[in-house]
């Protein structure tokens, strides 16, 4: 049985680019940078605020993977907020523009999305 989320990992094409947006945009904390010569690879572990991580990798050469119109594989990655305002406005100060929020159907908790550098897209879900 499992007892919570660690980590998702993600391969970014660019690591000054994806540490702006993961680290000062969205506020996670580096835990841990490691170059790895043999692979020509970087590897940086960010903490979020509930225990969970990201790792962000690089590859020479990773193949960009499609997101739209929607491929197999992980479709987004969301991050519970308590203010969904307050994120909205913060992205904009980054530069990152987030879609028009809109209300879960099923939940009725306001969302929006917005992308990475990679165009990964990232949901922001306001849980009060």
């Amino acid at each position: 049985m499992i007892a919570g989320l660690h980590h998702v990992a993600l391969i970014v094409a660019d690591l000054a680019a994806a540490r702006r947006f993961y680290l000062d945009a969205l506020g996670g904390r580096e835990l841990a940078a490691h170059y790895r010569a043999e692979r020509d690879s970087w590897k940086v572990d960010i903490g979020l605020p509930d225990g969970a991580q990201l790792e962000l990798f690089t590859f020479p050469a990773a193949p960009p993977r499609p997101s739209r119109p929607e491929a197999r594989g992980l479709r987004h990655l969301a991050f519970r907020v308590s203010r969904l305002d307050d994120m909205v406005l913060r992205m904009a100060r980054f530069e990152v523009a987030c879609e028009p929020i809109r209300i879960d159907e099923y939940t009725g908790a306001r969302f929006t999305f917005c992308a990475d550098p990679d165009g990964l897209p990232i949901e922001f879900y306001e849980l009060p």
